[in-house]
C-alpha cells in the first residue's frame, strides 16, 4: 500500500473511527484500524466486534493495498502533525510495518495481517427507509441522557426505537433508568411503519450522535431483529443490537395527574441550580413546595446548612409539597425547547410528567424522591 493524503483530511476520519476502539481489549487486532487504498480512496475501518464504523476519504494511491496499524497510535500521530501538510503511507521490506511520513517526520508503525480483522457485517438487512439527520439527533439527544448505567438490567441500556402508528404515525425512542423516562417521537418515514421494535445500545447511540453531528442530509437505515446499519455521505456504522425485551414503559406514565404547575424555565433552572448548592451530596434532592401562584424551592443539609427561593408560577391546585433529585430534573427541564415548562402531578409518592406546553410529541416521566 502506496498513497498520500491530505493530514485534515485524515485527521477528521481517524476521529470517526478511532473511538470506537477500546482502550483495553484481549484482542491485538481489535486495538487496530484497518486501511484500504484502491480507486483513489482510503477506507478505514474499525470495529469492537458489535460496533463497526467505515469511512471512505479521498486520497492519492500510487499502489492499491491493505493493513492494519493501532488506531490511538496513528490518530495521536496525525493529529501532532503540522496543519496543512501531506500524510504518505509507505510500505517497507518488513511485513509487518508501514512508514508514515509528513515533511521531515517519519513514522515506522507495527501492523498485524488484513486476514485477522473481523470481516465486515454485509448481510442484508429486511427493512430500510431513510430518516432525516436533525430527526436522528433530536430522537438522540433527548432520550440517551435516559440511559441506564446499570448492568444487570441489560435491556435499559440503549434506546428503544418503534414505531407508532396510533393516534398518527410516529417514529419514537425512549430511555428510562428506572428513575426518569424519556419519550420522543418525530415523524415517522416512509418504510418505517413495519420495523422491529429494537433496542440501540449506549456506545452505539453516542458513536452515531457525533458522527451525524455535522450532516444534515438523510440517512438511509437498514434494520434486522439484531442488527442496525447507518449509510450517510461517506460514513457506514454497522452495530448489533441489544437482545432483550424493553419494558411496557406505558404503563409508568401517569394518565390521572390533575395538578399542573406552568412555569418559566430558565428562570426554574437557574432557581434549583442555586438551591441544590445546599442539598446533601448524596441524594442532591430539593422540595419543591406548591401554592397557588407561586413555587417556593427547598433544600437542607445537616453539615451546610439550608436555601430556599420562590418563584411565580401558574398553578390554581390544593398546595402540596414533592421532592425530586436536583440533578435530574436540570436534566429534564434542559431538554425543553421552549419558554415554558409545565410539570404534572399527582401526589407526592407518584411520578409527575415534565413537558413543553407546546411541544406534544416530547414528555419526561420523573420519580420523587422522599424529603
Amino acid at each position: 500500500m502506496k498513497l498520500t493524503i491530505e493530514r485534515e483530511v485524515l485527521l477528521k476520519s481517524l476521529a470517526h473511527v478511532q473511538s470506537v476502539v477500546e482502550r483495553r481489549t484481549t484482542i491485538p487486532i481489535l486495538s487496530n484500524v484497518r486501511l484500504d487504498a484502491s480507486d483513489g480512496r482510503l477506507r478505514l475501518t474499525a470495529t469492537d466486534m458489535n460496533l463497526t464504523v467505515a469511512e471512505s476519504v479521498c486520497a492519492s494511491v500510487l499502489q492499491a493495498g491493505a493493513t492494519t496499524t493501532p488506531a490511538h497510535m496513528l490518530h495521536e500521530i496525525v493529529r501532532k502533525l503540522p496543519e496543512g501538510g501531506e500524510v504518505a503511507f509507505e510500505p517497507t521490506e518488513q511485513v509487518d510495518r508501514i512508514v508514515l511520513r509528513c515533511g521531515d517526520g517519519i513514522f515506522s508503525l507495527s501492523c498485524l495481517p488484513v486476514e485477522d480483522f473481523p470481516a465486515d457485517f454485509n448481510a442484508e438487512l429486511a427493512h430500510r427507509f431513510t430518516i432525516p439527520a436533525a430527526d436522528l439527533r433530536r430522537l438522540i439527544d433527548k432520550t440517551r441522557f435516559a440511559i441506564s448505567h446499570e448492568e444487570t438490567r441489560y435491556y435499559l441500556n440503549g434506546i428503544y426505537l418503534h414505531p407508532v402508528i396510533e393516534p398518527k404515525p410516529l417514529l419514537r425512542s425512549v430511555a428510562t433508568d428506572g428513575h426518569r423516562l424519556a419519550q420522543v417521537d418525530v415523524s415517522l418515514p416512509n418504510g418505517a411503519d413495519s420495523i422491529p421494535g429494537v433496542i440501540v445500545h449506549r456506545k452505539a447511540v453516542t458513536e452515531i450522535r457525533k458522527l451525524i453531528d455535522d450532516f444534515d442530509g438523510e440517512i438511509a437505515c437498514s434494520l434486522s431483529d439484531t442488527m442496525a446499519r447507518l449509510c450517510f455521505d461517506s460514513v457506514n456504522v454497522t452495530t448489533k443490537l441489544i437482545d432483550g425485551k424493553f419494558p411496557d414503559y406505558g404503563r409508568v406514565i401517569p394518565a390521572a395527574n390533575d395538578k399542573i404547575m406552568e412555569f418559566d424555565g430558565h428562570g426554574f433552572m437557574n432557581v434549583v441550580d442555586r438551591v441544590s448548592t445546599l442539598a446533601t451530596d448524596r441524594t442532591r434532592s430539593v422540595k419543591l413546595s406548591l401554592a397557588p401562584g407561586e413555587l417556593e424551592v427547598s433544600a437542607i443539609s445537616p453539615e451546610s446548612g439550608s436555601a430556599s427561593e420562590k418563584l411565580p408560577v401558574l398553578y390554581d391546585s390544593d398546595a402540596m409539597q414533592i421532592g425530586f433529585n436536583a440533578r435530574y430534573l436540570l436534566e429534564l427541564a434542559g431538554q425543553l425547547d421552549g419558554e415554558r415548562i409545565s410539570l404534572a402531578m399527582n401526589d407526592a409518592a407518584s411520578p409527575s410528567i415534565m413537558r413543553d406546553p407546546d411541544d406534544n410529541h416530547a414528555l419526561f416521566v420523573l420519580m420523587p424522591m422522599r424529603v
